[in-house]
């Protein structure tokens, strides 16, 4: 090829690149160009002589880098067809670009840099050690030529390292064969890269003073920080022997440099990836030399003067990883010392103490919180936690914790030192506010945990500092809340300071009642400090919701002194009525609902947790409740219902049932008349009667004031609240004795088990009926004449709140806004409200009927009729979001706790029916969404905006996770798990996606499982729902259905007669599954599997399989004849199980999706060179093959 043919095309490509890189050119002027360049790389012969050519030093960066690009792809995917004087011409070229071709290592680009290392990489990767025996030595030989070379041998040594181990970028035996090969050179190498780190480190400090000599120092310093970043690469993965050898030299020379400005950040990078090895506990003890004198100096001095610096992010950087290098530290000095490895505690540990405190009480909040891990794990290590120096370091920590749990650090404020750090780490408050939520949470663990070792301290600390809180004036800073003058916003420095006091007193105070003996427990000084919170007065709804926390925290101590109850109590009910301003028309703050109900949630807590305490006072608390029920309008329904259930809490010790029920009865006795009045019963069973009622179909002029229909919603709130209070919370006693005493036993089931009956079933059954009408009628509101009749202002009074689709679209609150704002801002938004807690707590109620009433309400008269025609009516009109609760907390809960002998007469009947509508529901929503995403192009669908496709998009996929859970927890028991944990999960998880391949070897059916796979049509409804649910996008619920549900489901029906088409449409959808998820790797395991048990089970009885199998892409014929005739046919000696996986995986590789970003990449193909270590077979042909020239390629790449 002639050098004018050569020049002429170089001309063309110059013109390419500069249109392609030049921001003036038209669209279609670059794309011309582009196509061009491309066609070069993939067709051109004489790519090579371009190549070089165009990467002259005389060339711009620009283009010299497109002609290394070239040469790159020549590498990539012309090597295994390139003749080899070629291939010794290219490389021979390279080595000559490094040696000589390249800027100074100053001037140099970085991305000719870059592309220059992957070329010789990728050579690498194609031919050393066989056919390039003296690569490392040609390495060194260039090294010797100066800085720039030394810098590009280091690049090559890092590529070569991360793609052979970290990122394993090429086929087994190759990375093989490198590894070893490296591992064996692993002593020259590494000495090399210690020589060169020593000597340009050495040459820098020398010259780095002197002026005249700036530039040569600034390129040893490149070599220096190039060292670094290359033996970073190696540390994590090469023999601990070598990162300790000749004394520990390496971390020695680490730990100088960490007071060198320009090497210490590269410094701290290597000591970090060197202390936090794991391995052989026997080769990690050298790694205690860190502890020593001469490092634990280094180190420190480095902290205290990047420190001394101010803030200057490279500066801050340094800081976080010599933090990380002391938390490592401390993870292996807990791994070494008291396991066999014979380690003393070091002498320096108390000044390691003092230098990790020094970091938990730096300004920047994150690296506080960088220490919380280590520190628990010093507190509950079996030696330390003995040690004298970490006994004296606990009130230190607990004081340092004291200023940490204060939440200031806002990156928007300007209040705290901390608010300019946090500006470095965080995006935004929401941001700042999420880890700080965590790293408070994280807090209370350690301290707890320090506690433990050490209540007493603790517990004094907490009772200063709420002496010091209940005796400082209020700092309401300067932004006012909107809740009223002069009061607290959540930004307010008073409540930051009660906030933090009242979580500290918290963990302490509940620690120590933990660990102290009875007899231990400073009873009179927790008395004392109780009195004075009931004393402390204050108007302020966020301090006063701080002040009840501590009243619950020190409420432990009453049960030594009983008299103090009445006085808790008097200070409970107060706050329970709590306003800012009395009797106040204006709707109340978020703040002081939470006062509010937080009151009432105490004293449902210390009914639920000291029933036998409250017990001698129950009459005052009634009379309490009685007083506060009287006044319909002084609390919400909630309220109400809240101390209801306290009531009944208490009831439950009288632990006499007529006594109960009699109380019962009477607490009920409103709603009762309420509930079953001739208006109530009218409203309830009449759409049209309800909207009205509750006043949906009104006009209102003024939406914030005017309400005219609240009383009438919130008497029906209050029947269905408290009817849900008295089911959940009415129970019979846990002894067994104690039941039969008080008359709770009515017999026992055949296999033993006593049969209970419930004080409130009486009560509850009377209004059921109604009940079930509220539900029909709820349903039937959905109804598009229905929707038609409400009112102006309230059209989308059954449209999803705001908060919820935030939550379900992740979205997060704006901070203030949460306690600041009022609850509800507009009647719209109370009626939403009221719509969605009404349909919740009615399922709530059926969900808690099944535990709480048991055999009396199963055999209600039936009940499955029942149900059908109320909770499940009209359910075609009925919301994702709406359906989605039902499930969770009516169907799940009911089915779970029915006793066996109802299965047929009770459940069957109900779940056969919406399991089918379930399935018919989910198949067309998912239908609609693959439409949708087929559609996308098309932007004609205006009228339905991007957010709101998102919202239902992610509805139709958490209710798929709800119904595929609600089948699973029917069907499949899995050992061990407990089946609320499976709780459909909001948000979109597919970040959490277990790669876990085989189904628990435990998942069998449960009974209940057997019962409906009985039935036909239900048995039909599952086994349709779970496989068809594989190819539905949502990758969560794919791998939970995957490897809990199908094979159990399946495996049930196999002894049956399956037809052939229902067989090879099981197998064809996991197959569709593998096409729609293939790309992820928790699921393309756990499909690949389930299709392996499926054809291996049913291929010897289904021809049909086979016929399957043949119509997937680019499936090789002979393997799956070998497969088969393996699996029919077989041999004594079993192939192991991995092994026929395998095989099977790569029949079916064509039907597994890729990832997007693999789908149109161009296919890298390395060869496998003669093996290094043992003699193969040569197969017929392959010899051709690997020296297409004949010849021995041994000889190729000699210097």
């Amino acid at each position: 090829m002639s050098a004018e043919q050569v020049s002429s095309l170089c001309e063309q490509l110059v013109k390419a690149v500069t249109v392609i890189m030049d921001p003036a050119s038209t669209q279609r002027y670059r794309l011309e160009a582009l196509k061009f360049c491309e066609e070069f790389k993939e067709k051109c012969p004489i790519c090579v002589p371009c190549g070089l050519k165009l990467a002259e030093k005389t060339q711009t960066a620009i283009v010299r880098h497109f002609g290394l690009q070239i040469l790159e792809h020549v590498v990539k995917f012309r090597w295994n067809n390139m003749p080899r004087l070629e291939k010794v011409y290219l490389k021979n070229n390279v080595m000559g670009l490094i040696s000589n071709g390249t800027q100074s290592i100053l001037e140099e680009e970085s991305h000719i840099k870059g592309v220059l290392s992957r070329i010789v990489v990728e050579m690498i990767k194609r031919e050393w050690p066989q056919h390039w025996p003296d690569m490392l030595k040609e390495l060194d030989t260039l090294s010797k030529q100066g800085e720039t070379q030394t810098e590009l041998v280091m690049f090559i040594l890092l590529r070569l390292a991360e793609d052979v181990v970290t990122f394993q970028t090429l086929p087994t035996q190759r990375r093989r064969d490198i590894q070893q090969t490296l591992t064996q050179n692993m002593e020259k190498i590494f000495s090399f890269l210690l020589t060169t780190l020593q000597h340009n480190v050495n040459k820098y400090r020398r010259m780095k003073t002197d002026l005249a000599q700036e530039t040569k120092a600034q390129a040893n310093c490149r070599v220096g920080i190039a060292a670094l970043n290359t033996l970073a690469g190696y540390i994590d993965w090469v023999a601990l022997s070598h990162v300790t050898a000749d004394n520990c030299k390496l971390l020695e020379m680490l730990c100088l440099l960490l007071n060198e400005p320009e090497l210490q950040i590269g410094a701290a990078e290597c000591l970090l990836i060197a202390v936090s090895r794991k391995g052989k506990l026997e080769d990690r003890k050298p790694l205690m030399v860190l502890f020593g004198d001469v490092a634990m100096h280094y180190i420190l001095s480095a902290a205290q003067t990047a420190d001394g610096e101010g803030l200057v992010e490279k500066h801050y950087v340094f800081l976080k990883r010599l933090c990380q290098v002391l938390c490592a530290l401390g993870s292996q000095l807990c791994a070494l010392l008291g396991s066999e490895c014979d380690v003393e505690t070091p002498a320096n540990f108390g000044k390691y103490l003092d230098a990790f405190l020094a970091f938990t009480t730096h300004p920047s909040q994150f690296l506080r919180s960088s220490t919380q891990i280590t520190w628990g794990a010093l507190f509950r290590h079996e030696v330390l936690s003995h040690n004298p120096l970490l006994l004296a370091m606990i009130p230190k920590y607990l004081r340092a914790s004291m200023t940490n749990l204060v939440k200031v650090g806002f990156p928007s404020k300007t209040d705290s030192p901390s608010c300019e750090y946090s500006r470095f780490d965080f995006d935004s408050d929401e941001d700042f506010n999420a880890f700080f939520n965590s790293f408070r949470a994280q807090q209370g663990e350690v301290m707890r945990m320090a506690c433990r070792l050490d209540p007493r301290t603790g517990f004094q600390m907490a009772g200063e500092w709420l002496k010091y809180q209940l005796t400082t004036p209020l700092d309401t800073g300067p932004m006012n809340s909107r809740t009223g003058e002069g009061l607290c916003s959540i930004f307010s420095p008073s409540f930051a300071q009660w906030d933090a006091m009242t979580f500290f007193s918290e963990s302490v105070i509940s620690q120590m009642f933990r660990t102290l003996d009875k007899d231990d427990i400073p009873v009179n000084d927790g008395i004392d400090l109780l009195q004075l919170v009931l004393n402390f007065e204050t108007k302020d709804p966020l301090i006063l919701s701080c002040v009840l926390t501590n009243v619950s925290a020190l409420f432990p101590f009453v049960t030594y002194r009983p008299e103090y109850l009445p006085q808790v109590l008097s200070k409970l009910f107060a706050s329970v009525t709590f306003e800012v301003i009395e009797e106040s028309k204006a709707p109340r703050t978020r703040a002081v609902k939470n006062v509010r109900r937080h009151a009432c949630s105490s004293i449902i807590k210390m009914c639920r947790d000291y029933p036998q305490l409250v017990l001698p006072n129950f009459e005052m608390l009634y009379n309490h409740v009685k007083q506060l029920l009287s006044n319909e309008l002084l609390l919400t329904q909630m309220e109400k219902c809240a101390l209801m259930e306290a009531l009944v809490l208490i009831s439950n010790q009288f632990k006499d049932y007529e006594r109960q029920k009699a109380f019962l009865e009477e607490l009920m006795a409103p709603v009762a008349g309420l509930w079953l009045s001739p208006e109530m019963q009218r409203v309830l069973s009449d759409p049209e009667a309800f909207i009205s009622y509750v006043g949906a179909d009104n006009k209102i002029a003024d939406p914030v004031l005017e309400d005219p229909s609240g009383l009438n919603r919130s008497r029906i709130s209050f029947c269905v609240y408290t009817i849900l209070g008295v089911v959940k919370r009415a129970r019979w006693p846990a002894d067994t004795e104690e039941a039969k005493a008080g008359g709770f036993l009515v017999g026992y089931t055949p296999g033993g088990n006593p049969i209970y009956r419930n004080p409130c079933t009486e009560q509850v059954l009377k209004l059921f009926d109604n009940l079930l009408a509220l539900i029909r009628t709820h349903n039937n509101l959905y109804m598009p004449e229905m929707v038609a009749r409400l009112g102006e202002t309230f059209a989308k009074a059954l449209d999803m709140l705001e908060v919820e689709k935030n939550a379900i679209l992740g979205l997060p609150q704006p901070l203030l806004e949460l306690y600041d704002s009022p609850v509800y801002k507009t009647v719209l938004e109370r009626m939403q409200g009221f719509f969605c807690t009404l349909y919740d707590n009615c399922f709530h109620i059926l969900g808690n009927a099944g535990p709480s009433m048991q055999q009396d309400f199963y055999t209600v008269d039936c009940l499955a009729t029942q149900l059908l025609s109320s909770a499940f009516t009209n359910l075609n009109n009925i919301p994702d979001y709406r359906l989605r609760p039902m499930l969770r907390v009516f169907v799940k809960p009911l089915v779970l706790s029915c006793p066996p002998e109802y299965y047929e007469t009770f459940v069957c009947p109900m779940l056969g029916p919406l399991f089918t509508y379930l399935h018919m529901r989910l198949s067309q929503k998912w239908q609609v969404i693959n439409q949708r995403s087929m559609l996308c192009e098309d932007d004609a669908a205006d009228d339905n905006p991007e957010s709101q496709e998102m919202l239902e998009e992610q509805l139709v996929r958490l209710l798929t996770r709800e119904v595929m859970d609600l089948i699973t927890v029917c069907c499949v028991s899995k050992k061990g798990v407990d089946h609320n944990t499976t709780a459909a999960v909001d948000g979109d998880d597919d970040e959490a996606m277990v790669t876990e391949v085989t189904p628990p070897a435990s998942a069998e059916l449960t009974e209940l499982g057997k019962c409906l796979t009985k039935q036909e049509d239900v048995c039909t409804a599952v086994l349709i729902t779970a496989f068809t649910s594989l190819s539905w996008k949502d990758t969560l619920s794919c791998q939970r259905t995957t490897t809990q549900l199908c094979w159990p489901l399946l495996k049930q029906v196999l002894p049956g007669n399956l037809l052939p088409d229902a067989v090879s449409w099981f197998f064809i959808s996991v197959l569709k599954g593998l096409q729609i998820h293939g790309q992820h790797d928790g699921c393309m395991a756990a499909l690949v599997h389930l299709a392996f048990q499926i054809y291996e089970a049913l291929r010897p009885r289904y021809t049909e399989l086979k016929a399957v199998m043949e119509q997937i892409p680019d499936i090789h014929r002979d393997s799956l004849e070998q497969f088969d005739s393996k699996l029919l046919n077989p041999t004594p000696q079993k192939v192991a199980d991995k092994r026929r996986k395998d095989h099977f995986k790569r029949l079916i590789a064509g039907c597994i999706e890729k990832p997007l970003g693999e789908q149109f990449r161009k296919e890298v193909h390395i060869r496998n060179l003669p093996s290094l270590f043992k003699k193969v077979k040569p197969l017929l042909g392959t010899d051709m093959l690997e020296n297409e020239d004949g010849e021995g390629l041994t000889a190729l790449f000699e210097p």
